[in-house]
């Protein structure tokens, strides 16, 4: 297997772990008066995440073609009971969480992985037919268009750009033709622009992003404060647990605003190395995508490492400023059972799929 990989990923769970303590522990001891909390929580989500990644380097690959319709099932399943009242979790202005018993998960991380599965599936059967539209491009367009908007029905504007990308990614890679690909562009583009400025709340936080500091206190408020814990940490920063931005100046330090802390806490240095190891990561899935031993698994090793690339680059790019500020975590280091595990469970199929490379 590919150690290099396995490596890259125990190394970013690990800082995962110590900077949720250090962000969380005050935020923790105010509202559960145990300011081990959440690092409780996340130690158990390692251990279990670790377990299922050690499980899927051992299925071979192939056998995840049996799940590749089923998972499009429960998908649709999952994505509708969300919107059925009292059964969803709704949280900061969306419904995104489903609660089994005393757990509770997010729905719209399982799907990510449960389009990419289906999309290497469907296009490796119809590879002879790749160029025809309607024999293999119009099906899983129509598949992923349904679950795009079961997405924005939550509403998750973010999730739902990611599914489309990657199919987008896989359809090119499968060999479609570019002439397909730019109608599905010129299709979407006008579309994604109408749902970003149909949605007040979408059209405040992208003026936020070109200039937070004309709304300081509301919406310009989350990215100042990160932008404070960046220009504090300077080179070095203050030192691992000296922080400050995390006494409630900045929303969610330990979740989405995770690299802010680590910024403020370990400097440049610190973030310097965290963009270094997914850097690694990504180079690494690519490298098993193109080693694979058939288009299934190097279609399967494509759109998994660009869901977590796609995910860090949406992460790190929007707390530093870059681009406008999406709620999602950052793979393998934020807080959070059912990304952390999710991602445990990518590297574990990437892994599986380095081992059976040419």
């Amino acid at each position: 297997m590919d150690i290099v990989l396995l490596l890259v990923t125990l190394i970013l769970v690990t800082i995962g772990t110590v900077m949720i303590y250090s962000s969380s522990s005050i935020l923790a001891m105010k509202k559960f008066n145990d300011g081990q909390y959440f690092l409780k929580k996340q130690i158990f989500f390692v251990l279990l995440g670790l377990g299922i990644m050690v499980l899927m380097t051992k299925i071979p690959h192939d056998r995840l073609k049996k799940l590749a319709y089923p998972g499009v099932l429960l998908s649709a399943v999952l994505l509708s009971l969300l919107l059925i009242p009292h059964i969803g979790i709704r949280a900061g202005g969306a419904t995104r969480w489903l609660k089994v018993g005393f757990f509770s998960f997010q729905v719209t991380e399982m799907v990510k992985v449960s389009m990419v599965l289906f999309l290497a599936h469907f296009l490796t059967k119809k590879y002879s037919q790749i160029t025809d539209f309607k024999r293999a491009v119009l099906l899983p367009l129509l598949v992923i268009l349904f679950t795009v908007g079961l997405i924005l029905l939550e509403p998750d504007f973010g999730t739902a750009v990611i599914i489309t990308l990657i199919m987008m990614l896989m359809f090119y890679l499968a060999g479609c033709r570019i002439l397909h690909l730019t109608g599905i562009l010129a299709i979407f583009a006008p579309a994604a622009v109408w749902l970003l400025v149909h949605k007040s709340y979408r059209l405040v936080r992208l003026m936020s992003f070109l200039d937070p500091w004309k709304d300081p206190q509301r919406s310009g408020f989350q990215i100042i404060q990160s932008l404070l814990s960046f220009g504090s940490g300077g080179t070095f920063g203050v030192g691992i647990g000296d922080g400050m931005q995390k006494l409630f100046y900045l929303p969610e330090p330990h979740t989405d605003f995770i690299l802010s802390i680590i910024a403020e806490e370990s400097g440049f240095i610190g973030v310097l190395i965290v963009l270094f190891l997914f850097t690694i990561l990504i180079v690494r899935g690519l490298l098993i995508s193109f080693r694979a031993p058939d288009l299934f698994s190097s279609l399967l090793a494509a759109g998994l490492t660009m869901v977590m690339a796609l995910e860090a680059f949406i992460n790190i790019a929007g707390v530093m400023g870059l681009i406008p500020l999406k709620g999602l975590a950052l793979p393998l280091v934020s807080y959070g059972g059912t990304s952390l595990i999710m991602s445990l469970v990518t590297v574990g199929i990437l892994l599986n799929i380095s081992s059976y490379q040419k």
